[in-house]
């Protein structure tokens, strides 16, 4: 096995068989690539195509992201989750127009300072666009590597990590830079997400067949290693689901921290009993409201399961008024929920239950 003759195979492959139809593969335009590359971040390429096309249509340019509010930017990204990685898309544009003068530095040491860029992020902006000899080591081309090279080192432990990256570095195309380091870079994230996958790769048609030590050692599932494991745990929530007669619905932002931040919710309690009394508290008399237990439901988080129970109380125009309205807080009808940012599960209870 020699490392040249792997990228070559890589490079040839991605050619003919790999992805090459994507909107952000016809350019070379850092801002376009790096807004992909984060969507693309633990989410699908079939729910990335729609919001990406969106995200450009409301901000064509670093410039126009940098001085959007940053709750547009949030109405656009609910649905796609993991939502720090909107507020750091904001950071970043601003980041950009501040420090570098609008313009995308063009290393990935350089491009890793910025907010929300990793190194394995910097590396697909800074090879995508700029063509640089750097790695890129997202969870499928960690697969790729570690069963091509059988690196049967726990990668829980960060020297193994390292080490990794170094094997990497290696393995990267050392000719025609321009053309092969796109090419490649792409060709080892289509690898890992069309052949190289998890259970059952498809090792009789991948290019790096002969070259993979794991697949002739006919254990490539053995790959990567990783002992830690995130245990997963669940919550429960109370959504405290308030409608006046006018079909407007009381929402609160949710701190900058934690679950949604940043995004505005029902009035969140961990108890039925919890979301009484603060009712009872506000509105004086229970009775005086009507309230009704919607269906319960469950949001799966990456490490988390949210069992959500909306409560939902309806009440005259002198019972709205009680609530203080703040910039955390406000009443908004079906026009004004839908250019918040909120979470996926809380726009289809309003959309469904209200609209």
């Amino acid at each position: 096995m020699t490392f040249p003759s792997i990228a070559t195979a890589v490079v040839q492959w991605q050619a003919s068989h790999g992805r090459n139809h994507l909107p952000w593969q016809q350019t070379r335009d850092p801002y376009r690539v790096w807004l992909s590359e984060i969507m693309l971040q633990q989410t699908q390429v079939s729910t990335v195509l729609g919001y990406y096309q969106r995200f450009l249509d409301a901000f064509p340019d670093v410039a126009s992201l940098a001085a959007a509010p940053q709750d547009a930017v949030l109405a656009l990204w609910s649905g796609l989750g993991y939502y720090s990685r909107a507020r750091n898309l904001h950071k970043c544009a601003q980041n950009v127009m501040e420090q570098w003068d609008g313009a995308f530095p063009q290393t990935a040491e350089e491009l890793a300072t910025l907010p929300g860029i990793g190194r394995s992020t910097a590396g697909a902006i800074s090879s995508f666009c700029f063509s640089e000899r750097v790695p890129i080591l997202d969870a499928n081309v960690r697969r790729v590597l570690t069963r091509v090279l059988a690196f049967d080192g726990d990668l829980a432990q960060s020297k193994n990590e390292k080490q990794l990256w170094v094997h990497a570095q290696q393995l990267c195309p050392t000719e025609n830079l321009y053309e092969a380091m796109p090419r490649y870079t792409q060709g080892m994230m289509d690898l890992g997400a069309s052949i190289c996958t998890p259970r059952k790769p498809g090792c009789l048609v991948c290019p790096l067949h002969d070259e993979c030590r794991a697949g002739r050692a006919g254990n490539p599932e053995a790959y990567p290693v990783r002992t830690r494991k995130v245990k997963r745990t669940s919550e429960a929530w109370w959504l405290l689901v308030a409608v006046d007669s006018q079909r407007r619905v009381w929402l609160q932002k949710r701190p900058q921290v934690g679950i949604w931040a940043g995004l505005y919710s029902p009035p969140v309690f961990d108890s039925y009993e919890a979301l009484k009394r603060f009712a009872n508290v506000t509105w004086l008399d229970s009775a005086a409201h009507r309230w009704q237990d919607l269906p319960g439901f469950l949001h799966v988080l990456t490490h988390k399961d949210l069992h959500l129970h909306p409560v939902l109380i309806t009440m005259d125009q002198a019972q709205a008024a009680m609530v203080f309205e703040a910039d955390e807080s406000c009443w908004v009808n079906a026009t004004g929920w839908a250019e918040l940012g909120l979470p996926a599960p809380i726009r289809k209870l309003l959309d469904s239950e209200l609209a």
